[in-house]
């Protein structure tokens, strides 16, 4: 009898597709499912998140003001502390944006599937970053209102931008960002938007759906287009992957301070953008899978995908940290070893420590598959990787230039309230825009949903055929 009960039991096959999706799905089901959260009315629980950013989005403006009429002696920046929480932030916020080009684009050339529910989320993430990164380094001009000099255009003064300075390389790399990373997202909108004019409730959700679908109407011409281009987008922003942060690693690798003069720099703050990014999409689509009503295509297996590449990165990170520390150590640079020192030991020697536990240690959970479905622990994981990204800019720059070569200009840094109100108030304006995105947009693609369902049909169908074809000769061997 046992013999007999484990024979009927079913074994699993290793061929078997990927649960992308879940329950009995239809092209019909998934595009009204999926619709959902932009037909419905918002609910209690959107708008006290969406007055809760808008009140973080007024402490920005607040911050911004007082920045701008009083100057940046309203920081906490010193000297030689001339670089803090400004270009802190806006480290950190540009590195979030690398995880959307990483999913959205490069995953399409590599032709993965898995990426079609979660793209769209890291999409409007990046977006939305560099937006927030883009103002600091304006901010931190001081006069932000002759920000255009940068650009090199036919001055009849011929005051030109220092070319060797690595902040109109910054305005390149991030207009250029920006401009693919939203004509990418745009593109891959317009099906959705179509679909969403074609469902309207109202003449005014129709109107001005229809607007912003540019006329879509689902034909082969357009669907050829589409795909053309969109192939071409993905292989445009794909190098801006390597290039964005490489470029913004400059800023502190071409400096001559200790602890920034590093060739590592520029590997090392690609793979910990791609980290950062991957930690805030998790730490973003966690919450609202189940209430918007999308876990059917969004499921605990793309969770599974996001926290083994957050573990792979994450060792990345890990060893670009052991190498700038050998770097230092082997170059024999007495200064170099001191600034390195002073990050483990001095003042903001805890902050370290807070680094390598959250970005070291944290994502070694993920070898756990039990964890890894654990939505809790990834959660928690992941806000700790955002926060430790944070530090680790932090522990990049302040104490690189608060012990700098000359000990009797050593100086201890403190920030003042303004710069903890442009951090938190940045983080109030990035999620007011993304509660706005999730309100009026379609969360998940779903034409590229729709057709993943239809491949996961056909290959269940395959393989269904092949077992019907094979069983015969399966008993006729026995």
């Amino acid at each position: 009898m046992a013999e007999s009960r484990a024979s009927e039991t079913p074994t699993k096959d290793p061929l078997e597709p990927i649960p992308l999706i879940e329950g009995a799905q239809s092209a019909e089901s998934l595009t009204g499912s999926l619709l959902q959260p932009v037909q419905r009315r918002a609910g209690r629980v959107w708008w006290a998140l969406f007055l809760l950013c808008l009140g973080g989005t007024g402490v920005f403006a607040l911050s911004v003001t007082v920045t701008l009429t009083t100057g940046i002696g309203a920081w906490g920046n010193n000297m030689p502390v001339a670089w803090a929480f400004g270009i802190i932030d806006f480290v950190w916020w540009i590195g979030f944006g690398h995880a959307g080009t990483l999913i959205s684009a490069i995953l399409v050339l590599f032709q993965q599937k898995w990426r079609a529910s979660v793209n769209r989320f890291a999409e409007a993430m990046t977006l939305f970053a560099v937006m927030q990164a883009g103002l600091f380094p304006l901010l931190h001009l001081g006069r932000p209102w002759v920000a255009y000099w940068l650009i090199p255009y036919p001055s009849t003064m011929r005051v030109w931008p220092n070319f060797r300075s690595s902040l109109p390389w910054d305005l390149v790399a991030i207009t250029t960002y920006f401009t693919v990373s939203l004509v990418f997202w745009y593109l891959g909108l317009l099906p959705d938007l179509a679909a969403a004019r074609d469902r309207a409730t109202t003449p005014r959700r129709q109107f001005w759906y229809a607007v912003f679908s540019l006329g879509w109407t689902g034909s082969a011409r357009h669907w050829h287009h589409w795909r053309t281009g969109y192939l071409l987008l993905a292989g445009l922003a794909t190098p801006l992957v390597l290039s964005v942060h490489t470029i913004v690693s400059f800023d502190f690798a071409i400096a001559q301070v200790p602890g920034w003069h590093s060739t590592i720099f520029p590997p090392y703050f690609v793979a910990g953008a791609i980290f950062s990014g991957i930690a805030l999409v998790l730490t973003l689509l966690l919450p609202v899978r189940k209430p918007l009503g999308i876990g059917h295509v969004i499921t605990d297996k793309h969770v599974d995908i996001l926290t083994k590449l957050l573990l792979a990165t994450g060792m990345m990170v890990s060893y670009g940290y052991l190498q700038e520390h050998f770097f230092a150590w082997y170059s024999g640079d007495e200064f170099e070893m001191a600034a390195y020192a002073f990050k483990r030991t001095g003042t903001w020697g805890w902050l370290f420590g807070f680094q390598m536990f959250s970005n070291v240690l944290v994502p070694h959970l993920f070898w756990s598959a039990r964890l890894r479905n654990n939505m809790v622990v990834v959660w928690f994981a992941a806000l700790a990787v955002d926060a430790g990204m944070w530090v680790e800019r932090f522990s990049i720059i302040v104490p690189s230039l608060a012990h700098d070569f000359l000990p009797r200009s050593w100086e201890h840094y403190s920030p003042t309230w303004v710069d903890f109100g442009l951090l938190f108030g940045s983080m109030g304006f990035f999620g007011a825009l993304f509660m706005l995105f999730l309100k009026f947009v379609p969360p998940v693609p779903i034409s590229e949903v729709k057709e993943l369902h239809h491949e996961l049909k056909e290959a269940m169908e395959a393989k269904a055929e092949r077992e019907r074809t094979e069983s015969p000769l399966r008993e006729k061997e026995a």
